[in-house]
């Protein structure tokens, strides 16, 4: 399931910090300036409402850290999420399965990162959309999801992350950002 949340310039922040657990207050608070720190605290508050409306699970929340940087609950291994951020929104996706979940302000495109992001045919599909910007967005969110389904990160080549497997992709697009959730 996907949760999304684009009224963080909203949320009281000294209030939604004293909140959350102590670990991520402090992890918050490394964050230099206001907007990181909004994001962190807005993320975890949102994977706090999604766990207890899907799973029953109140309380905060205690993470393991993967080889690869994604996170897991701990005492609960059969439930998957992931957490994402941009300048507008925050993104969870909680599964019974691996997800990954991808949200990004909607900006114009540079030629340079299709090349190096885009396969020949995802380039072709870009180019030849009515809203170039929002169609490599839509792509981008898509391979990053996979990516953090997979627990890789960006930290290999990009063109055919989407051919690799079969997955399954549920994106929302709003006026100023795009979110795709992946599941295999």
């Amino acid at each position: 399931m996907t949760y999304i949340d684009d009224q963080i310039q909203q949320l009281d922040l000294a209030a939604a910090l004293a909140a959350v657990s102590p670990e991520r207050r402090d992890y918050a608070l490394r964050y230099r300036h206001e907007l990181g720190q909004r994001q962190c605290v807005a993320a975890y508050l949102l994977l706090q409402r999604a766990l207890l409306q899907e799973y029953g699970i109140d309380g905060h929340l205690q993470f393991a850290i993967g080889q690869h940087g994604k996170p897991s609950l701990v005492g609960h291994p059969d439930i998957h999420f992931n957490l994402s951020h941009c300048r507008e929104a925050v993104a969870c996706a909680v599964s019974d399965r691996p997800v990954g979940i991808d949200i990004e302000s909607t900006h114009r495109y540079h030629p340079m990162l299709l090349d190096y992001t885009m396969s020949p045919d995802e380039r072709r599909l870009i180019t030849q959309a009515p809203r170039p910007d929002e169609a490599f967005i839509r792509l981008w969110t898509m391979k990053e999801a996979v990516l953090k389904l997979t627990g890789e990160g960006i930290s290999r080549d990009l063109h055919n992350v989407l051919t690799e497997h079969h997955y399954h992709f549920y994106t929302t697009i709003h006026p100023t950002y795009i979110c795709t959730t992946a599941t295999m």
